[in-house]
Formats: C-alpha cells, structure tokens, sequence
C-alpha cells in the first residue's frame, strides 16, 4: 500500500473530517471557508459556484471551492435547505500567538432543525426539531426548538398518532431510532417536508438519556421535571439532547425547562383535518392569507404570532382553561381604548425568546441588546395597564411579567444609543461604564489633536508648506513631502517610502505618538469587545426571568389579537359545554366572509346533540356551498375551543375531542393512489377514530366510483356513525345521493337539510341558505351552464337527462331493499357472480325490454317486424 503523504493543513482537514463525514465541512482559511474533495463537488453543484484545486501533498490537485466568511450564512443556509448538514470549521487560536499550522475545530454543525440564522427563519413560525423513539410498541417523542428554548415531550400507544404529532408542530428534521418501522418512515417521507435522519441505538440507552437529562436539567431524579410516566419519551428527549450537544458545542444554557404533556389534553386534529380546514396554509398554493390563522393573526410580536399558531394547532379541552382565554376576550373586545393602548406598547417589543438563543450561542450584536433595552423599556407601561384587570389570566399574566428593571439598567449604562453591527469593531462601551475605555479613548481623541499640533509645528520648523502627516494600515503614520520641496527636509527625517511625485518620512517623536495612539485604539477594541460579551453573558444569566416574560408578553398579545378580531368582525362570545350541545346562531365561515363583502355573506343556523339531532344529511347542487357551510361549523367550533368569540351572533359549544373533516379529494400520485383510494383512507382513518365526542366533516363521500357503489358505502358509513354502539358521533354529512334522505325516520338521529335554490326557468340562484328537508334534484346541468360549459353540451345533456329520467334505476325502488341485494347474472357454467350495476346498460336494457312486452307480434307484418326489430337494434347500439 503506497502511502500518500499530505501537507500539514490538508492532514489537518482529514482529521478533522473523519469525525464529520456526514457533513459538508466549511473549513476556514484566513477570509474564506474552503470546501475540498467530495465536499467541493457537492457544494460547487448545489450553490453554483466554481470549481478549483489546491496542492495537498499528492500527485493530483484535490477539487475545491470556496465562499467568503462574511457571506457564508447565505450559502449555509441554501444547503440546510436542500438537506444538507454543514460543519463550521474555525481558527481557534490567534494566528499571532502561533508558530506553524493554527489550531482548528468544529465550533458547530448546522442542520433544519438547529438552524439559529434569524435572516433564514420565518419569525412567526418555530423550527422544531423532532426525536422520535419506538419501543414495545409505545412511541416516545421529543421535540425542541433551539431558538427559543421551547421544549416538549409526549408518549402514544400508535403510529398513527406520531403523525398527527408530526402534522401539528411540523419540523424541519426528524430523527428516529435504528428500529422504527420501516413502512413508518416511508409515510413519513412521503407526507412530510423535512429531512429524517437515523441515531445508533446507543443514543437511546435508558440509563445514559436519564444521565444526560439530569445533568443538562441540573437534577438528581426526573420527578421533578414530570417524567415519571414518560419512559419512553424520555429516551427520545435524552437522544435529543445528546444529538445537541455532539452538534452545537454549547452548553444551551437557554433550554431549561423539558415539558411533558399528554396528547388526551388537547384536541386532536390529523393532517387530513389540518389540510382540509386551511387552518394555517391555504390548501392550494400554502400561503398564510386565506387561511384561518391569516385571519386571527394580528399580533403585535414574533412570540405572539408563534404562541398563536401554537394555539390554533393544539385546541383545548378543559372548560376552564377556554372560559379564561374567553374572559381576557371579553375585556379587550369591550374596551378599545385599552386594547389598542396595550398593541401600541407591543409593537416595539423585541422578540426575547429567539434573543435568549442567541445569546446562548454567542451571538447576540450590540444592535440586538439596544433593541432588548427599548422592548424592556416597555415592559412597565404594560404591567400598569394589566394591573386592573379583573380575571384569572390576568392574574397570570401580571405576576409572570417581570419588567426586568436591572437588566434594561444594565443594558442602558453599558451600550451606546446606536452601536454597530460587529462586535469586534469598537465603539460599543458607552463613555462613564468602563474607566480604562475612557482613558484610552482620551489617548486616540487627543492622539488626533497630538498628530494636528506636530503637522503645524513641522510646516513651520521646516518652512514646507506642502507637508501633511498622513496614515495608512500598512505603514502607520508618516509625514508625506512633495518632490518640489526636498531641498527642505531636514536631516532627522528618515525616509519611508518614495513615490512617484513625492516622499515619505518617520520621525522618533512621530513613531512615539503612533504607538501611543495606535496602541490605545488596538487595546480599546479588545477591552470593549470583552466587556460587550461580559454584559451578554449577565443577560443569559437572567434566563429564566426572560423566558418567563416572554411567554406572558406573548400570550397577551394573542388574547389582544383575538379582541382585536372580535371587535372588527363582530364575533360573539361562545358559551361552551359538556353536554355535547352545538348551536350556532347565524354562523358564517371566518375566512370566506373576510374574502368577500361582509355583508354578502349568508349566515347560518346550526344544531347538533348527542340524542335525535346527530347526523344532519345535507344534500343541494354543486356550487351551492355546502362545503363552505359544513367548514364553518367545524372552524367555529375550534375557535370556540382555543379561546376565541366565533362569527355567529350567538353560540354554544360542547366541547369535541377531535375534528374529522373529508373533504375534497385528489389523486397521491406519489404513492400511487387514486383519488378515490385517497378519500376511502380518509373515511377509514375517520371510521377507526372516532369517538360519541368527535365532530365529524363528510362530504361527497363515494363520488369516485360507480353509482350503487359509491350509494352502497355512503349508507353504510351513515350507518355506521349513526349507531351508539359504534361512533354515535355529531356528524355533518354532504352527498349528492338524495337516496340518503331515506335514513331520516329509519335511523335515529339522523334529519336531513338542503341548500335552498331558487329556479328562474332553465336558470337557477344559490341561496345559500340551509333549510329543513331534503333536495329533490341535484341541478348539475344549471351548474354546468354556470361554469361555462358550451351551450350544444348543455342542450345536449337536456336531452340525455330526458330520456334517462324515464327509466331512472332509483325511480319507484326501496333503495334499502336494492342496497342490500347482490344483482348476479348467469354464466355459461351455470354459475352466478356478482355484477356491478351500471345506469346506462340498465336503462337500455329495461327500455327494450318495456318495448318488446308491449308488441302484439301476431298483429304485425313482417315488414312491421323487420322495422321495429332494427329500431330495437339502433337502440341498443347506442
């Protein structure tokens, strides 16, 4: 084996790199990172940059590529995006103090989950990073935003349910353990935007994750942080911090709190569900606006805008935590004043939470802390306008605020009004907080006044009039002499530099102000440096204080939001209940009503129980909107339970534990299914879930198959649901089946509504309207002729509908009684099979057959005969 013998730096590189192969290095070298071999190949592809080599002891240049130091955020944060890991490689010594190669290291990998760039990050939007474990068929899950220290973790009994998990804080990475099932994970692939990585078993050892929890967590047993029930999840929370630490060489001082929570305390809500309602992205182009939080957002603040996302994603249970939220609402929806008075004073605040990160990574600017002292400063006024508020939130709110009055003093004595961006730079230290900074500031101000005075007393010893004292980086300061006046320059000048039209001078007492001056501008830059990271590391110190004001600030500037809301689109204050109750006055849907005039839209009644008002069939044309109006309900009723009013002019909510909603369907074609496979997974998630508390959203179910088909399972699901020994479950259910009406009066609980329609001739009006009874046509051609379709298809279809009509395979047919019989047909082997029903080859048959009972054969000629039989004949060939 012939051995390859590499430059000290490149052996440097491949050390270093042995530990971070699953990484793109970007390894420093004085003003740029350097990527080489595979890593340049990769990153020279991905971020479109050119291709070099660089000398590296063998025979062959090895490939690299580079990108400057101060624009490599960009350029990490496009290969974080393409899922890439990137390992920042740093000079860890002062090339100064060092002889020889410097010292380097990995200071941090960056990957989606721990991706810290504010520039890069979507401030109204957490970054989680999720740890998923499986074992003995129980799911621990831990999940953590670096950014703002948020930290959670949860245990359920089904995969299932780890997606719904997934689905409501929607990370950016995933990590999961060597065991997980493999069909698990490609579900989650396939769903899910974010990239999945594998740990080694090791990382999930029980003893080492209970060890790593207790020392970062600083605790002798896990009872004390609520862990005692969460065995599972505390093996995915201690890989968790595990995988941290291996990739950001930080003590993350700002996690300090590990929230246990069980999934039975909030609302669950599938993807499916997440999707359907829009609740924070449009179905379509996945845009904020025209979705419900697009709506209830008016925050003030980042942390606002998260904790209100947070909200919408996790509906309460608990009566009496809603009916807190609702009387903080009530508050600020009745007075405006001190509504507004309280926005106002939040809009500067900062955003502390993702402070606190940065801090904790070192890397919070003077500009950061400036912005943390304004946003403290508003702190006080808050608290004061809160003081009077008479509710248990309030309450709350008040003594969890800490204005945080020693931190905003200490800010305020050290950092000057407007310091730069770089910490490195100097002028950071306001002028009274350190005596040292003072005194050398004196020496560079004065130094400039030294260099005036010599420069006027040299022009007049030397009688040059041209003289100047100049300076530069590379040769300090000098005095600079036109050619012209040469014969002048005295002999104590030493000559520095010749130029084309003049010379350059030192002198002994020129060299003594430059070190003097020079000297103290070197030492003031450092000193002030130190004393800025001394003052961030004093404001990491107050943690938990800032952590805890920045969760009341957030959580009253959603309640604010939500007053703000009510107010100007008039909603109500929902009562809520136990007993299973809806009943919506004037109901209208959040999101559409906003999107159109106010006063266009046309609200609605709704009543669901538990006893005889359960399953309402809703049935009505295309277009009429009864997908409109069965969203509505449901996001009426997930406003209720977050705690916010509702558009409605009264209503009262019995709690659900889930939402289930199928509406609308399309093709998965990346994992090869039909739209009709996609909506019967749906029902049959909905079907395996439920519960007697659940709402359930269904519409068209059974569209994507044949007609007895599609009829046969929308009964039976109605069925199903309808039974108490089953679901029992509150249900609205749209079909174009009108055969459903039937269910009313056979099945208890179930009544049927229509979209009320007003017919002008061949043209018809949607009235939006739901009313009592059933509809007794579907209107599809009218719809048809609405949406454009050319008029000789219109007419066309007239005729078809027409003749079909007349031997319509539901009229005058017990649909139950054709539900529950197989049609079969005789084979030539004497043996029967099941056949599908289909409308057009029955009623061509039934016509014919209509029309050979009828002939009187012996009445007729033969010429009769031949003529009728080829009619007959043209018939069926149609």
């Amino acid at each position: 084996m012939i051995m390859i013998k590499l430059t000290p730096m490149m052996q440097q590189y491949m050390e270093l790199k042995e530990k971070y192969k699953d990484a793109i290095m970007f390894f420093r070298l004085g003003d740029f990172y350097e990527m080489f071999f595979e890593d340049a190949i990769t990153a020279s592809r991905e971020l479109e940059i050119t291709l070099t080599g660089r000398e590296c002891g063998q025979e062959e240049r090895a490939p690299m590529c580079g990108v400057p130091y101060h624009s490599a955020e960009n350029y990490i944060n496009r290969l974080i995006q393409k899922g890439y890991k990137v390992a920042i490689c740093e000079q860890v010594e002062n090339p100064k103090d060092v002889k020889g190669i410097v010292k380097r290291d990995v200071v941090r990998v960056v990957t989606p989950g721990t991706n810290i760039n504010p520039n890069t990050l979507d401030e109204k939007k957490n970054n989680y990073l999720m740890c998923i474990y499986s074992s003995e068929n129980r799911y621990g899950i831990g999940t953590v935003d670096i950014t703002t220290g948020d930290f959670y973790v949860t245990e359920v009994n089904h995969w299932k349910k780890v997606l719904d998990e997934i689905a409501k804080f929607s990370p950016t990475e995933m990590l999961y353990n060597e065991g997980l099932n493999g069909e698990f994970i490609k579900e989650i692939k396939e769903k899910y935007i974010a990239v999945i990585n594998t740990l080694e078993d090791w990382y999930f050892e029980s003893s080492r994750c209970e060890q790593k929890i207790k020392d970062h967590f600083n605790v002798h047993n896990l009872d004390g942080l609520g862990l005692s029930e969460y065995n599972i999840g505390t093996n995915a929370s201690g890989a968790l911090i595990e995988y941290l630490y291996e990739t950001q060489k930080n003590t993350l001082q700002h996690l300090t709190t590990l929230v246990p929570y069980s999934t039975d305390a909030f609302m669950m809500l599938d993807n499916f569900t997440r999707r359907n309602l829009e609740l924070v992205e449009t179905l379509r182009d996945k845009q904020r606006k025209g979705s419900l939080i697009g709506v209830l957002d008016k925050t003030k603040t980042a942390m606002g805008a998260r904790l209100l996302r947070t909200w919408i994603e996790q509906p309460l249970l608990d009566m009496d935590t809603i009916n807190n939220r609702l009387d903080m609402v009530q508050v600020f929806k009745n007075q405006p004043l001190l509504r507004e008075e309280l926005r106002e004073l939040l809009q500067p605040v900062y955003d502390l939470e993702r402070l606190l990160g940065r801090i904790s990574y070192g890397t919070a600017s003077p500009r950061d802390l400036v912005a943390f002292k304004q946003s403290l400063g508003m702190l006080p006024g808050i608290k004061a306008l809160i003081y009077d508020i008479d509710s248990t939130l309030s309450k709350w709110i008040f003594d969890e605020l800490d204005p945080l009055k020693d931190v905003y003093e200490l800010i305020d004595k050290a950092i000057i009004d407007e310091p730069p961006i770089s910490t490195k730079d100097g002028h950071i230290i306001k002028r009274g907080y350190n005596e040292e900074v003072d005194k050398l500031r004196t020496a560079t101000t004065e130094g400039k006044r030294w260099i005036g005075e010599l420069e006027a007393k040299e022009k007049e010893k030397t009688n040059i009039k041209s003289l100047k004292i100049k300076y530069n980086k590379v040769f300090g300061y000098y005095i600079e002499v036109t050619k012209s006046y040469l014969s002048l320059v005295p002999e104590g000048y030493v000559r520095k530099q010749t130029l084309a039209n003049a010379e350059r001078y030192i002198t002994p007492e020129l060299k003594e102000m430059e070190d003097t001056i020079l000297g103290a501008e070197e030492k003031v830059v450092a000193i002030e440096y130190d004393l800025f990271v001394k003052v961030r590391e004093a404001i990491g110190q107050e943690v938990l204080r800032i952590k805890k004001t920045a969760k009341a600030v957030a959580t009253l500037d959603v309640l604010l939001s939500y007053g703000f809301v009510a107010d100007r689109q008039n909603y109500v204050r929902p009562s809520i209940n136990k007993e299973g109750v809806i009943d919506i006055k004037e109901g209208r849907h959040p999101v559409v009503e906003k999107m159109i005039d106010n006063d266009m839209f046309v609200s609605n009644e709704t009543y669901l129980d538990n006893l005889d008002q359960r399953i309402s069939i809703i049935t009505g044309p295309n277009m009429a909107g009864k997908s409109t109006y069965m969203r509505q309900v449901a996001l009426i009723v997930l406003l209720g339970q977050i705690g916010s009013f509702v558009p409605a002019t009264e209503a009262n909510i019995g709690i659900v534990d889930r939402i289930f909603t199928r509406v609308g369907a399309s093709d998965d074609l990346a994992s090869g299914q039909s739209t009709f496979m996609v909506e019967m997974t749906e029902v049959a998630n909905i079907l395996r879930n439920a519960t007697k508390n659940s709402l359930i959203i269904l519409d068209e179910i059974g569209r994507g198959t044949s007609t007895f088909d599609g009829l046969s399972i929308a009964w039976s699901v109605v069925e199903y649901i309808s039974d108490l020994n089953k679901i029992g479950a509150k249900t609205l259910f749209a079909t174009h089946y009108h055969e459903l009406t039937e269910l009313e009066g056979k099945l208890e609980g179930v009544n049927n509504y229509c979209i009320a329609v007003k017919e002008l001739g061949d043209d018809i009006i949607f009235l939006r309207k739901i009313i009592k009874g059933g509809a007794d046509q579907s209107y599809g051609i009218q719809v048809a002729k609405l949406a454009g379709v050319p008029e000789f298809v219109i007419n066309r279809a007239k005729e078809l509908v027409s003749e079909l009509a007349d031997a319509d395979i539901t009229k005058n047919v017990n649909v139950e009684k054709v539900l529950k019989e197989k049609k079969e047909v005789v084979t030539d082997d004497n043996k029967s099979r099941p056949q599908q029903m289909s409308l057009f080859e029955e009623t061509t048959h039934n016509k014919v057959i209509k029309e050979l009972q009828a002939l009187s054969i012996l009445e007729m000629t033969p010429m009769d005969a031949l003529n009728k039989l080829y009619e007959l004949q043209k018939i069926i060939k149609k």
